[in-house]
């Protein structure tokens, strides 16, 4: 079990909550681990419950027919996923997810979930407004991935991830496309043609924005 001091400690929604309403969930968390790269959940299975990142990072995605890849959310501590199935008259996951480091997190089953959100307004208020920041994030990707070309969601995709003019954190081909909605190939040629306009440098494996104005530029393309 994980403790009220914990719960609140590690995830801000609850931030603003009663002492009751955390005292209550901590008496129903399952604190479970998971090492890099593992399956936490699987789209389409019976959702069994919600889920809040105590620490480490998930990745949520959803999987294509053809086995392309499309990243919704990359989620660190404090935040949550799940929350939306035990709403629902037949709860399944929605998206799969998966640990991209070794992760903690606190689960909460869902019919424990669904009664202590009845319970406590201050909780369900807390609820509403992850549900708020959810669905603002999604109308933002889908608004990138139907009026954005790849030029231009690979563009913000640096400009948002690069501290102090370079991307710290290294990132392959193929993560970046799953985050943008496309393939590999589609990224590697792009990277190229930012390359050859002098907006960007590759060294070793590092990418360093050399034009943030033009990047820009490349960003607001429709």
């Amino acid at each position: 079990m994980a403790s009220g001091q914990t719960l609140q400690r590690a995830i801000p929604m609850f931030a603003r909550v009663s002492d009751a309403t955390l005292a209550g969930l901590a008496r129903v968390a399952i604190r479970t681990t998971h090492g890099s790269g593992e399956t936490v959940i699987i789209e389409g299975d019976t959702a069994t419950a919600v889920y809040f990142v105590a620490d480490g990072q998930v990745s949520v995605y959803r999987m294509s027919p053809s086995g392309r890849e499309q990243v919704l959310a990359i989620l660190g501590p404090g935040q949550a996923f799940n929350t939306v199935p035990p709403f629902q008259k037949q709860p399944h996951n929605h998206a799969s997810v998966r640990a991209l480091v070794r992760t903690s997190l606190l689960a909460v089953l869902i019919d424990d979930f669904r009664r202590l959100v009845a319970e406590s307004p201050d909780l369900a208020l807390a609820v509403l407004d992850d549900f708020a920041e959810r669905l603002d994030h999604l109308t933002n990707l889908v608004e990138d991935l139907s009026l954005r070309t790849v030029r231009g969601r690979l563009a913000r995709f640096l400009l948002e991830r690069a501290d102090q003019g370079e991307m710290t954190q290294r990132w392959t081909q193929d993560e970046m496309a799953a985050q943008l909605g496309t393939v590999r190939d589609v990224v590697g040629r792009t990277l190229r043609s930012f390359v050859d306009g002098g907006l960007i440098r590759i060294e070793r494996n590092k990418i360093v924005l050399l034009d943030r104005e033009g990047l820009y530029a490349e960003a607001e393309t429709a």
